[in-house]
């Protein structure tokens, strides 16, 4: 019984710890949040050089202020249509921590929606879509407003080889 408890405490640890204050955007008219402490900046559209030998979803690089930052489309990452960038269209730059050690990164998103405090309460966890598909990425799902938005877990977007082919990029 013993093992049982702890593994229930456990459990109830994982959820406590996902509550806090979420930067929701938006994809393909669906809601996504990253924790905001991940966030370093949000920036406009500007010029991204495309870098050869890169997969589809990896745009680029940009230069903000003197930093060459490796920019990815989360619409081609989820395997989303591609949208035409509008005056909506922006950049998250975020900090991710992989085996390759702390990258900053561009995200393009279709829009930025607000900052969001959550509780535990409010997440749930990933449904299970069976063994093949994975969705070690999706932090939890959060109920607000009779909607669902899906929380993003970024550290776990991009699979250690990819992070590692944007290392090489930059």
């Amino acid at each position: 019984m013993g093992e049982w408890l702890e593994g229930q405490d456990q459990k109830k640890k994982a959820t406590v710890d996902k509550g806090g204050k979420y930067l929701t955007f938006t994809l393909a008219d669906e809601e996504y949040g990253i924790v905001i402490l991940k966030v370093k900046e949000i920036i406009g559209m500007m010029p991204i050089t495309p870098v050869p030998q890169t997969p589809e979803f990896v745009k680029g690089v940009i230069n903000l202020r003197g930093k060459v930052i490796p920019v990815v489309d989360l619409r081609l990452k989820f395997g989303m249509d591609h949208a035409g960038y509008s005056e909506r269209t922006c950049i998250i730059v975020v900090e991710i921590v992989g085996e390759v050690g702390s990258i900053m990164m561009g995200t393009v998103v279709d829009s930025v929606s607000e900052v969001i405090h959550l509780k535990n309460e409010d997440i749930e966890e990933t449904p299970t879509f069976g063994t093949r598909l994975n969705t070690s990425y999706i932090r939890g799902m959060a109920k607000m407003d009779g909607r669902v938005k899906i929380l993003l877990d970024i550290d776990k977007v991009l699979t250690s080889q990819e992070l590692s082919l944007l290392d090489k990029a930059v």
